[in-house]
């Protein structure tokens, strides 16, 4: 005869005097959350979940001979898990045993896992190459995020918890920014799916793929207003390229595949739905993982023959040529370098783009607009014409509309979008520019790269007097900073800058090597650095991670320094301490406003970041300076290098 009892796991919960009698708790065996409870009889262990309202019946306590449930007062037999006569729902009960060396519960665990129509999304997730999650748990993602948990579990993800959910957003941005391709944000329904707003509308403003998910509130309660219901399709649809919500007759595969497609192909975001009873459905049997082969084309299209052949005409025809790279041709700088080189075009990057172009190349001009050089400005200004590679046309830059000028962009919207320009060519960039350099004539231009030298050699002298001049604060010159900062940051660096002052000396002052540079650059949102740097590290551990901030910038975000902490994050923050919203400031000064609520009262940093267990150094003089970024460089964990600084930005 076959003995069909089931076959317990069993579980040590506690000591064998873990509770006096009377009382009532909440303890884990295995996957299963148990109300454990003591009295007269001994212990008794039933489901902590009310079958009510979900109520944790381990919050509860027991009154006559019930354990009652916190929420509804609903009673059940504290060994049984049977409610009084005369009601019929109950909750599963499970064995106690007392060993010697404490108290173990037993449950049935099953063998092999049933896959849910979560897993399934997840599967699709990561076989579009999402393996990188940001995100917060809470009671209205849970099914979701077992599913993350298995995928965890077995290797093929990586979540990383964040504080707050805004940071989840800009992490994910800064991955996508770094690598082109979709991290994901996570989240609950309600205020968690509302606070991704700011960074999700980074991501979308600067072309970033970003996956937005997010709970939300069972579909039978939609409408009249539960608890934290907020209608999330109408909320994201301006954020989002594609937000749908999954249902339970949806596609759901499909669904997570169109998500992803959105993202990759029109770099913006993709965003999710799922309600609450979605998330514990079983998995469609006749769901198709949808990977994505033969779901994207490849994106290296060219312009038409005749406008390339154009382009070649009006090149070869210039004698003063200057190339200016925009963000979106950030990735392909050394095709657009080796183009430069061939034609001896002098190389201008938009501040988006800083970092793509060594600025010691003796072509290299730096940055244009308000947060560069006068390197820039003064060799666009003696150019004849004007090839931009994947730039905006943002007044932050000024870009000269008088210069004949060629723009390519994979965006076609994005092609003469503010004012007529001589040639818009529509191509992947990369593609376009190689066309353009197997047919240009390999011309020298001399002159032109010993006015850049000259150019270089003048602000250089200029960048040295300003940064040994004194301060009559007695704090550190911006200048000095980033001058400290040119010998001692790796060239393999990936840098995220905040906006404000610092953002606008890190332009001026900073000569890049051959780091990566990221930013919140149309939205320019204060905060965006520290979690844009977690983003980072996340998609390239292997280099060093260096967050520049201000104080205003990094106090919006400053508890992910325990993020970083708790998941070995080597994030080195270089923090610009002038206890001022000091941008906002100059700009009351120069609008003649008064100068008025932009004091800040600020902790020492440094003593912050030695509480959360990383590294604190604060630099008040100039001599402490390079030792103590040093110092930090070297570190192994997470750290912040505070540097008591001016308010000015010169």
């Amino acid at each position: 005869m076959t003995d069909q009892s089931p076959k317990l796991t069993w579980f040590r919960v506690g000591p064998a005097d873990m509770l006096v009698k009377g009382r009532v708790t909440t303890v884990q065996a295995g996957h299963h959350t148990i109300c454990l409870s003591r009295d007269e009889q001994g212990y008794g262990a039933i489901s902590n979940r009310c079958p009510h309202q979900g109520g944790p019946l381990g919050d509860g306590f027991l009154e006559n001979g019930f354990v009652v449930c916190p929420w509804h007062a609903y009673e059940y037999d504290p060994k049984t898990g049977r409610p009084p006569g005369g009601y019929d729902d109950h909750v599963p009960a499970y064995a106690v045993e007392i060993r010697e060396d404490g108290l173990y519960v037993g449950v049935e665990e099953p063998e092999t896992h049933e896959q849910t129509r979560m897993d399934q999304m997840v599967d699709t997730m990561i076989a579009w190459g999402v393996n990188t999650v940001f995100g917060m748990v809470g009671h209205s993602n849970l099914g979701l995020a077992d599913a993350m948990y298995r995928a965890e579990k077995s290797g093929r993800l990586r979540y990383f918890g964040i504080r707050h959910e805004g940071a989840a957003a800009f992490a994910a941005s800064g991955y996508a920014k770094l690598t082109g391709q979709p991290a994901a944000c996570f989240t609950i329904a309600g205020p968690g799916a509302t606070n991704l707003m700011t960074g999700l509308w980074d991501a979308k403003v600067d072309r970033a793929p970003v996956l937005a998910l997010t709970g939300q509130v069972n579909t039978q309660v939609l409408g009249p207003g539960a608890f934290q219901e907020v209608p999330l399709a109408s909320a994201f649809e301006a954020v989002a390229a594609w937000s749908q919500t999954v249902l339970r007759d949806s596609k759901a595969t499909e669904l997570m595949a169109l998500a992803l497609k959105h993202a990759l192909i029109k770099r913006d975001v993709g965003h999710l739905i799922f309600p609450d009873e979605v998330q514990t459905l079983p998995a469609d049997p006749a769901a198709p993982p949808h990977p994505p082969e033969g779901r994207l084309a490849t994106p290296n299209i060219l312009p038409p023959a005749a406008e390339i052949d154009r382009a070649v005409e009006m090149i070869n025809r210039s004698e003063r040529p200057a190339i200016i790279i925009g963000n979106g041709g950030r990735p392909f700088a050394k095709q657009l370098i080796a183009l430069a080189e061939k034609i001896d075009a002098p190389l201008i990057t938009t501040f988006k783009a800083k970092g793509s172009v060594p600025d010691a190349h003796p072509l290299a001009c730096g940055v244009l607009g308000r947060s560069g050089t006068p390197v820039a400005s003064a060799t666009m200004v003696r150019s004849d014409l004007l090839l931009v590679f994947g730039a905006s046309f943002s007044n932050h830059t000024s870009i000269s509309q008088a210069k004949p000028t060629i723009q390519v962009d994979f965006d076609r919207m994005m092609l003469g979008k503010f004012h007529e320009v001589e040639l818009p060519l529509w191509g992947e960039i990369s593609t376009t520019a190689a066309a353009l350099q197997d047919r240009v004539e390999g011309r020298q231009h001399p002159d032109r790269r010993q006015y850049v030298a000259e150019r270089w050699a003048q602000w250089r002298e200029e960048k040295g007097k300003r940064a040994a001049k004194e301060s009559p604060s007695g704090r550190i010159p911006n200048a000095f900073i980033f001058q400290t900062l040119n010998d001692l940051i790796p060239h393999n660096a990936v840098i995220t800058v905040d906006v404000g002052n610092n953002a606008y000396s890190f332009g001026m002052y900073f000569e890049s090597h051959h780091q990566d540079v990221l930013m919140s650059g149309y939205l320019g949102s204060i905060g965006f650095a520290f979690p844009a740097a977690m983003g980072a590290w996340a998609a390239a551990p292997e280099r060093p991670i260096i967050a520049i901030a201000g104080d205003g910038g990094f106090g919006q975000y400053m508890a992910e320094f325990t993020t970083a902490v708790k998941y070995g994050m080597p994030i080195k923050l270089i923090l610009l301490n002038n206890s001022e919203l000091a941008k906002i400031s100059r700009e009351q000064r120069g609008g003649n406003f008064h100068v008025w609520q932009t004091s800040l009262h600020n902790p020492n940093f440094a003593q912050f970041a030695n509480n959360c267990g990383g590294l604190g150094i604060r630099v008040e003089n100039e001599a402490e300076l390079a030792s103590a970024v040093t110092h930090a460089l070297m570190h192994e964990g997470p750290a912040i290098v505070e540097i008591i600084s001016t308010a000015d930005q010169l």
